[in-house]
């Protein structure tokens, strides 16, 4: 588990292909604290889990299967910054939210841009995750905890907006989006679950009448 609170950033630095379609790739990363970081520890990379499974006193690696691959971006790409957030242990602070560091689906910016002191990122989601996204809920973007501000449901697609404070973009790799760049999504964990148990228990639609008419 994670939170989504970004401890520091890191570099892809080599790409070597396994047997079969997966890939090893090393990280490396001069402000990531190694030291208590051991083999088959958890590592979230943009917000992919990853399984360490060599380390050095700046760097580490991970393999990625063919399928991690096709569900995520960017993880395959040399020199590419990322995002990085070792496993929360029992008794941190949860300054974000759960994280499970798994990515539901990949999404496109849309819009980047500077208003204020703050940023405003607007990104394009799959529709097969508009139901889990709700306005002030939590959205992880690259592996950032993220808060929903405005969400619009299209017939093909679900537009999310969020607002990012300076140090956010300071001290992760969101700095770097582009209009059409691709970025991994989670969504929130709890929406996740509520979504697979509920449809067995009572139908939304008679969920949302009797909680209007408490």
């Amino acid at each position: 588990m994670f939170t989504g609170i970004i401890e520091a950033t890191g570099k892809i630095a080599t790409v070597q292909p396994l047997e079969g379609e997966g890939l090893r790739v090393m990280i490396a990363s001069e402000t990531l604290d190694m030291s208590d970081v051991k083999l088959g520890d958890s590592i979230a990379v943009n917000g992919a889990c990853m399984t360490v499974v060599h380390k050095g006193p700046h760097s580490f690696k991970f393999d990625i299967s063919a399928e991690s691959l096709r569900c995520t971006v960017g993880l395959e790409e040399p020199g590419r910054e990322m995002n990085l957030e070792k496993a929360l242990r029992f008794g941190d602070r949860l300054d974000g939210h759960l994280v499970s560091g798994h990515v539901d689906g990949v999404g496109e910016v849309m819009k980047f841009a500077q208003i204020g002191e703050s940023w405003q990122l607007v990104v394009q989601a799959p529709k097969s995750l508009a139901r889990f996204i709700a306005i002030k809920g939590s959205i992880v973007i690259n592996g950032v905890s993220l808060t929903t501000n405005q969400v619009k449901d299209m017939a093909d697609r679900c537009i999310l907006s969020v607002n990012l404070i300076p140090h956010t973009v300071q001290v992760t790799n969101l700095k770097h989006l582009k209009v059409g760049e691709k970025v991994n999504l989670e969504v929130d964990l709890i929406a996740r679950y509520l979504e697979r148990m509920l449809p067995e228990t009572e139908p939304f639609e008679a969920l949302k009448k009797r909680m209007g008419n408490a």
